[in-house]
C-alpha cells in the first residue's frame, strides 16, 4: 500500500527530495543550468505522485532530461517508462546489463508485480563518467556491495552524495541482495571516505545529519559485516534496511 504523498523539498539550492512512497525510494532532482537531472525514478505505481511533486516544484515529466538509476532493483526503476521517450535513462554498466537482460531475479520483479517494459537504459556508465550541467558536476562512482550494479553520484562544488541504497544515515548498510558482495562493500566504503562530503542524500530513510561520521561509520560496519559473514557469526554492527527503507 502507498502511504499519503510528502511533499517535495528543495534540501539544498537547486536540489529537490521527493520523498519516498512505500515501497518506493526517494526520487531527488538536480536542476542545472541547462538541463535536468533526475536521481531514480521509483516504483511505477507511484508515477502519479511523482508527477504531481515534479508540478509542485515546478516541472513536468517532459522537463526531466536525464534519469539516473543508482542500481537494477525494481523500487529504483519503474518509473523509467515513464521518461523513456523524452529523457535519457542511465545506468552503472552492471546494473545496465541486469535491466536490459529483464534480469527478474536479481532486478527483484521476480517477486513484484509490475510492468518491466521500458525500463532498460540508453547510457551505460562507466565508473569515473561526469555530467556537467555548469552549475554541478556529477560524478559516477561505482559503489558495488548491496548489488555488484550499485553507483553514487557526487557532486563536486557543494560536495554532496547521492548514495541510493549504498550506505544511509547513521553509518547503516543495506543488505547484500543477490549479486552482492560484503568484500565489495568494504572496498566501495573505503572509496566514498576518500571524499569529502558535506550532505548526504539516501535513497531510503531519513538525511545524513553527519556524513563524513557517518561514511567512516559505514566503512567500519562493512569491515565488521565481512568479518562475522567469514565466521559465520550474526550481523549486528548495523541494521540493514529492507526495500521499503525499514
Amino acid at each position: 500500500m502507498i502511504d499519503q504523498r510528502k511533499e517535495p523539498v528543495e534540501v539544498c539550492p537547486g536540489v529537490f527530495q521527493i520523498p519516498a512512497q512505500r515501497p518506493s525510494c526517494h526520487v531527488y532532482l538536480i536542476v542545472g543550468t541547462d538541463k535536468i537531472v533526475m536521481i531514480d525514478s521509483g516504483i511505477d505505481a507511484s508515477f502519479g505522485d511523482l508527477r504531481d511533486a515534479l508540478s509542485d516544484i515546478g516541472f513536468t515529466p517532459a522537463d526531466v532530461d536525464l534519469v539516473v538509476n543508482t542500481h537494477e532493483h525494481f523500487d529504483h526503476i519503474g518509473g523509467n517508462k515513464y521518461f523513456y521517450r523524452t529523457a535519457i535513462i542511465a545506468a552503472g554498466r552492471l546494473a545496465a546489463a541486469k535491466i536490459t537482460e529483464k534480469d527478474a531475479y536479481v532486478t527483484m520483479y521476480s517477486s513484484f508485480s509490475a510492468d518491466y517494459r521500458y525500463t532498460k537504459p540508453h547510457l551505460w556508465f562507466e565508473n569515473g563518467a561526469f555530467i556537467d550541467l555548469e552549475n554541478a558536476k556529477l560524478e559516477v562512482i561505482d559503489t558495488p556491495g548491496h548489488t555488484s550494479g550499485c553507483i553514487c553520484v557526487y557532486e563536486g562544488y557543494n560536495k554532496l552524495l547521492f548514495s541510493g541504497d549504498t550506505v544511509f544515515a547513521h553509518g547503516t548498510l543495506s543488505a547484500i541482495a543477490p549479486s552482492g558482495s560484503a568484500g565489495d562493500y568494504v572496498h566501495s566504503m573505503d572509496v566514498l571516505n576518500t571524499k569529502k562530503i558535506e550532505r548526504l542524500f539516501p535513497g531510503h530513510g531519513s538525511l545524513s545529519q553527519t556524513p563524513s561520521e557517518d561514511i567512516e561509520r559505514a566503512s567500519k560496519n562493512a569491515r565488521t559485516r565481512l568479518h562475522e559473514m567469514k565466521t559465520g557469526d550474526t550481523w549486528s554492527e548495523s541494521t540493514p534496511l529492507d526495500e521499503s527503507g525499514q
